[in-house]
């Protein structure tokens, strides 16, 4: 074993050359109008001057390097990230989230007039989903036009009639989103119909790019993580099709909260992984943004039980010390962050539980984004 790196950290707060604060979704500051865009070899947003060359830009008071803003800027998309110059007749000068598209609904569709405005909500979840993949140090290519092996893409779709259903899902590094998921009131309408206590537009990225990096991570055959996971999800050899049937039939197992992060979770192994990894997820962006606006939790006054070390994957790994805190860090948040929620008469922040068998999993999938994201560090595929 080796001590891996730092968790890479992905701020969401940021300060204009004004002084102002900006955030994530940016395209101006609203105090002094100075153009704004993300870098994504930084992972910062900055406050842009025009540069030497016309249609270029630099950051603010430096004297560069230049950037060309992605071509998506100026569509409903309302894309604020940049693209390095000397790229700039590449990608069709789309920047690392909006290349990944392979299809977007269609913005001149009569009957669905809202499309270009449910797109644009569909990109803001994807931005943020790809910004924390790339902070994470995970591989991230179009399929399309950068890795047709082994890369990934979207089908941002709609369905047409009343007998067509866009099901959002992943098959073969094609993640598929129902654009009609950004609608809040049928996503709404829908989670009460699933009895689910959270659904929303980047919990299905989060979700369905699992799905991805298991088929890139785990199931591929330079992979030593295998017999690891069957030993904590199980054996993905199962029948999907007939556990997906027997779950819709007869529901979720009775005992589903003392093994899964959700009833859905206990479908198939499949399914364990991809839940796991939307929380996963979920907690490192949620944590990063907190730690951002200097949210501390050390001075609150609540009071829980912390995770000890014998939960974990592997209490034995030299980082697990690291890890742990980070999972008790964010139990705390959690709980302050619910209770806010509850003074404000909304639904609980985070509204599930953590068993023990779920912090193995997770600890699980911590190891392997981490080594994977220091192999990616050294130049290895």
């Amino acid at each position: 074993m080796h001590v891996l790196p730092a968790m890479a950290q992905t701020a969401r707060i940021y300060t204009c050359q004004c002084g102002q604060a900006i955030f994530f979704v940016n395209s101006r500051c609203l105090a002094c109008g100075t153009l704004l865009g993300y870098d994504t070899g930084q992972g910062r947003l900055m406050s842009l001057a025009p540069s030497v060359e016309p249609g270029t830009w630099i950051e603010c008071h430096t004297t560069g390097p230049g950037f060309v803003l992605c071509a998506n800027r100026d569509t409903p998309a309302n894309c604020n990230w940049l693209l390095p110059e000397s790229e700039k007749n590449e990608h069709d000068r789309l920047c690392r989230a909006c290349r990944l598209n392979r299809t977007i609904p269609d913005l001149n569709d009569p009957p669905h007039l809202d499309n270009g405005e449910l797109w644009g909500r569909v990109e803001q979840a994807k931005r943020r989903l790809v910004s924390a993949l790339l902070v994470m140090g995970l591989p991230v290519a179009s399929r399309e036009t950068e890795d047709t092996a082994k890369g990934m893409m979207f089908d941002l779709l709609r369905s047409q009639g009343a007998g067509e259903h866009v099901m959002t899902g992943h098959d073969d590094g094609l993640i598929t989103i129902n654009v009609a998921e950004a609608d809040d009131a049928k996503r709404e309408r829908t989670r009460q119909a699933m009895n689910e206590p959270y659904r929303t537009l980047v919990g299905h990225f989060r979700h369905e790019v699992g799905h991805y990096y298991w088929y890139r991570l785990v199931d591929c055959p330079d992979s030593a993580w295998l017999p690891g996971f069957r030993t904590l999800f199980g054996d993905e050899n199962l029948d999907y099709a007939e556990c997906l049937k027997k779950n819709y039939e007869e529901g979720p197992r009775g005992d589903w909260p003392l093994h899964f992060v959700s009833a859905y979770a206990s479908v198939h192994p499949w399914e364990d992984w991809a839940e796991c990894w939307a929380h996963y997820m979920h907690m490192r962006d949620t944590v990063d943004t907190a730690a951002s606006y200097g949210l501390l939790v050390d001075s609150a006054q609540l009071e829980f039980t912390p995770f000890d070390i014998t939960a974990l994957y592997q209490p034995e790994h030299p980082d697990a010390a690291h890890f742990l805190d980070f999972l008790n860090r964010w139990t705390q948040l959690t709980m302050l962050l619910n209770g806010m929620s509850r003074a404000m008469g909304q639904h609980d922040f985070y509204p599930f539980v953590l068993p023990r068998e779920v912090v193995a999993k997770l600890h699980f999938i911590h190891l392997l984004v981490m080594t994977t994201a220091a192999g990616q560090a050294s130049g290895k595929p």
